[in-house]
């Protein structure tokens, strides 16, 4: 494999369809943030201005027949550490799962031609490969650290955060039949009682791309209930939320769903439609309406029609909250790589 570098966004512009083709060619890696308009989105505001800085470092990797073989989509800043370090777009808060993209059969090669060309590299002594958010299952994983023995670089592993995941039947009984019995009779109770609910209660998912700014807005109202997402959405992260549910709609993979009595939103559920799976980004509850469990109803509804409709995950992604196992969430971890090159 030839390695090339792609140091600016006009250069990575050139490669956008080869790039989205190779990731859909990529079963452990075919996850939302890892497409190009998704990245190319991220990188206006470096993640709704998690890093101050930062310089592109796209590695690419070339077959002599001019295709393209795998993508690892770095860039170069200080890590939370303070290090030099080339970290995955997409680091670290708001794209739940990152990895390389290249088909597992071609991992050894390209994970080993990589790191070789990185030793090359004068102007990087002394950074760290610092890989984030890459899932547990990512061959990846052993990939990397099989390569890094090899060429003598350093390599440590940790477990980051839980994801929990339901595995869809497709069909609404039998995925009520497989959680807790408790639970499911509360699922079922919330949901009863909303159809009896003063004002009347339904829920929609936004198809209007004309309505879309002021859907976002809606949303991100109901988000900044919550104090701790109050204080995450600054005015560049406002900014860099709007960008992703733009890119999203028009890819054609936006679920932005919402639930209303008498016309006023009392929950949000804003979620990628990718791959036949539910991939569940952040909601928001109108606190006005604890009694009508709006969160609860909204996330049956969209269970529900997520099986309706063939798709086989509902993936909540990163964090332990406790809803996500009253619904049947099973978990599995993102991880952290970290290497470093032979002093």
């Amino acid at each position: 494999m030839q390695i090339k570098v792609l140091r600016n966004i006009a250069e990575a512009e050139q490669i956008s369809a080869s790039w989205n083709e190779l990731l859909s060619c990529c079963s452990a890696s075919h996850v939302p943030f890892l497409r190009f308009e998704y990245l190319r989105a991220w990188w206006d505001t470096l993640g709704g201005g998690e890093w101050p800085s930062g310089e592109l470092f796209i590695l690419t990797a070339w077959r002599q027949n001019g295709d393209l073989a795998g993508i690892a989509p770095l860039f170069r800043t200080q890590n939370r550490a303070g290090e030099p370090a080339l970290m995955l777009l997409g680091s670290i808060e708001i794209s739940d799962y990152l990895d390389f993209i290249v088909p597992t059969s071609d991992l050894p090669e390209f994970t080993r031609s990589i790191l070789e060309f990185l030793s090359s590299q004068a102007d990087l002594s002394g950074h760290v490969l610092d890989l984030y958010n890459l899932p547990d299952s990512s061959p990846t994983l052993p990939a990397l650290e099989a390569a890094a023995q090899k060429l003598g670089w350093s390599y440590r592993q940790e477990r980051l955060q839980p994801c929990p995941y339901i595995p869809l039947p497709g069909d609404w009984e039998a995925y009520l039949s497989q959680i807790d019995k408790k639970q499911r009779h509360e699922i079922r109770r919330k949901m009863r009682r909303a159809e009896e609910y003063q004002p009347p209660v339904r829920w929609y998912i936004v198809d209007d791309e004309a309505a879309l700014d002021q859907e976002i807005d809606d949303f991100l109202e109901l988000m900044a209930q919550d104090p701790e997402k109050s204080r995450f959405l600054t005015g560049v992260m406002r900014s860099q939320m709007h960008a992703l549910v733009h890119v999203a709609f028009q890819a054609g993979w936006l679920q932005l769903a919402f639930l209303e009595s008498g016309g006023v939103k009392a929950a949000g559920y804003l979620n990628f439609d990718f791959a036949g799976h539910i991939w569940v980004y952040n909601s928001g509850i109108n606190f006005d309406f604890r009694d009508l469990s709006g969160g609860w109803v909204l996330l049956g509804h969209l269970l529900k029609w997520a099986n309706e409709n063939g798709r086989t995950c509902f993936d909540f992604m990163r964090g332990a909250e406790d809803y996500k196992y009253r619904f049947g969430g099973i978990d599995r971890y993102v991880m952290r790589a970290a290497l470093e090159p032979p002093q």
